[in-house]
C-alpha cells in the first residue's frame, strides 16, 4: 500500500501538473494574502515576474517562540541540491576536466566495482538523467538515529553497495529517481577536482554567484540564522547530515540567495556560469513521460502552452520548491520550515492560480478521543488515529504520524499530501469506520 506516504528518506517528490499561466502580472499584495492562510511554521516565498521580484516572509523559524522568518533564515534545500551538482557536472564538461559519456568506474578508487549489464556501463549522464538503473537508496543504509538517516551511511558503505549490487535492467533504459545516484555523482566529481563536495560546489557555483550564505557546514553567525525544521505531526525534528550523498540533497541556503539562484538561472542577470547554467538546462532524456524531460537534474515539464523548470526538495523537517517559466519572465521558490506542500504554492505562483493559495479554515477538534483507535484498511495495513492537545494524527503502517484537520463535522484533511478522510458513525453516534479520499476512495473499519 502507498496511501499518503512522504518517506523519511525521500528528499524529493517528483511529480507536477500544470495549467496555464495567466498574461495579467501577478498582484504580490493577493499572494501575501493567499500564503497567510497556508502558513504553518515558516515560509519564504521568493517570486520574479518580469521585471518584478519580491520576497515574502512569514512564520517563525521554530514554533512557538522563535524568531521572526527573514530573506536572511537558513534552510535546508534538500534535493534542490541535485540541481547544484548537475551545474558542477555541466561546467566540468564545459571545461573538458570530463565527458557526459564518461564511465563513473573511470573516476572511483581502484578496488571499486560499478554495476554493469550486459557489458554496458554507467555513465555520468545516466547519473545525472536518473537513468542509471541504481536504486533510490541502497539497502545498506541502516540509520543509527531514524531522525537524521544519511548521518552515518559511509563512502564505504556506499563503495560496498556498488561492488555487490546488481541492476534490474539495462542502463539507460528507464527513468528511476535516485539519492544513491546523485549523491554520487557529486562523490566522484569532488574527488575528480581533489576536494570535498561543499568545496567544490562553493567554488564552481556559490562564490562566483555571491551565494555566501548558502553550503553545508555554518558558521557560528550563520548558525543563529537556522531555522528548525518540524515534522508532520508539527514537533521540531533534528537537522540532516549527508556526508556521503551530498550531492543528493545536502545544502543549506537562505531566501536572499535563492533568490539570485532563480535570477541567473532564468538568465535575468549576467554570468560567468551563463553558458554552464544553460547547459544544466538542456533536455538529454524524458523523465516518465513525453510532457516531462530531464537535462542534467533540472526537470522540465512542457505542454503547448509552457515550459517549466523546476525541482523540489524535502529533509525531514524542510520542503522546497524552485521553477520557472523563462518565456514568460516568471519564477518563484518556496522553503519552509515544516512538510507542508511547497509544490501546491509553487505551482499555483508559477500559474498565476492564486485562488489556490487560500487553503480552508480548520475547525476546533471537540473530542478528539472519540476519532482514536485503529482502522483497517487492507490485511496487513493499519491507519492508527491519535490525538494529542486537541490534534488528531493519522498514521499508516510503517509509516511516520501526519496531521488531519477540520473542515467539517466528521471530515479532515491532510496538509502534507492531497488527501482527505471522513469518519463514519452509526445510528448512535459511535465512530465505527472512515473512508480514505485519496486516488479514490477506501473504507477503513475501526477495529480497536
Amino acid at each position: 500500500m502507498n496511501f499518503f506516504s512522504k518517506g523519511i528518506f525521500v528528499m524529493a517528490i517528483a511529480a507536477a501538473g500544470f495549467g496555464v499561466a495567466q498574461a495579467d502580472g501577478l498582484n504580490f499584495d493577493e499572494i501575501e494574502q493567499g500564503l497567510e492562510t497556508h502558513i504553518d511554521k515558516g515560509l519564504l516565498v521568493g517570486i520574479i515576474d518580469g521585471e518584478r521580484r519580491q520576497i515574502i516572509s512569514l512564520g517563525q523559524a521554530v514554533k512557538p517562540n522563535g524568531h521572526a522568518i527573514d530573506p536572511n533564515s537558513i534552510f535546508e534545500i534538500g534535493s534542490i541540491s541535485k540541481t547544484f551538482t548537475g551545474l558542477l557536472l555541466a561546467d566540468m564538461v564545459q571545461s573538458g576536466v570530463v565527458k557526459l559519456d564518461d564511465a563513473v568506474a573511470k573516476y572511483l578508487p581502484k578496488g571499486v566495482k560499478m554495476p554493469m549489464r550486459n557489458g554496458q556501463q554507467i555513465t555520468l549522464l545516466d547519473l545525472a538523467t536518473h537513468r542509471s538503473g541504481l536504486p533510490r537508496l541502497p539497502d545498506n543504509m541502516l540509520p543509527k538515529d531514524i531522525n537524521n538517516p544519511y548521518a552515518d551511511y559511509t563512502v564505504r558503505d556506499m563503495y560496498d553497495f556498488l561492488s555487490g549490487y546488481k541492476l534490474p535492467r539495462d542502463i539507460g533504459v528507464e527513468a528511476e529517481y535516485s539519492n544513491l545516484g546523485m549523491g554520487l555523482l557529486g562523490h566522484v566529481l569532488a574527488l575528480k577536482a581533489g576536494m570535498t563536495y561543499e568545496e567544490l560546489v562553493k567554488q564552481i557555483v556559490l562564490l562566483p554567484l555571491g551565494m555566501n550564505d548558502s553550503g553545508i557546514g555554518l558558521n557560528k553567525q550563520q548558525l543563529t540564522r537556522f531555522t528548525t525544521g518540524h515534522g508532520a505531526a508539527g514537533d521540531a525534528v533534528a537537522h540532516w547530515d549527508l556526508p556521503t550523498l551530498a550531492g543528493a540533497g545536502a545544502l543549506r541556503s537562505t531566501g536572499n540567495d535563492m533568490m539570485k539562484y532563480l535570477v541567473v538561472n532564468m538568465g535575468g542577470s549576467a554570468s560567468v556560469l551563463a553558458d554552464v547554467i544553460k547547459l544544466s538546462h538542456e533536455i538529454k532524456r524524458e523523465f516518465g513521460s513525453p510532457q516531462m524531460q530531464i537535462g542534467l537534474a533540472w526537470i522540465t515539464k512542457i505542454n503547448a502552452e509552457q515550459k517549466i523548470t523546476w525541482h523540489n526538495g524535502g529533509t525531514g523537517g524542510y520542503r522546497s520548491f524552485i521553477g520557472f517559466d523563462k518565456q514568460a519572465g516568471r519564477g518563484v521558490f518556496v522553503l519552509s520550515n515544516s512538510q507542508d506542500d511547497v509544490d501546491a504554492i509553487g505551482w499555483a505562483i508559477l500559474e498565476g492560480r492564486l485562488d489556490d493559495l487560500r487553503v480552508q479554515k480548520t475547525i476546533k477538534v471537540e473530542n478528539a478521543a472519540q476519532y482514536a483507535g485503529d482502522y483497517q484498511l487492507a490485511a496487513d495495513f493499519i491507519l492508527t488515529v491519535s490525538h494529542a492537545n486537541g490534534q488528531l494524527f493519522v498514521q499508516a503502517t510503517g509509516q511516520g504520524k501526519n496531521a488531519i484537520y477540520m473542515r467539517a463535522e466528521n471530515a479532515f484533511y491532510f496538509k502534507v499530501v492531497d488527501a482527505q478522510i471522513r469518519f463514519k458513525r452509526d445510528e448512535n453516534g459511535v465512530v465505527i469506520g472512515l473512508t480514505l479520499h485519496q486516488n479514490g476512495e477506501h473504507f477503513a473499519e475501526k477495529i480497536k
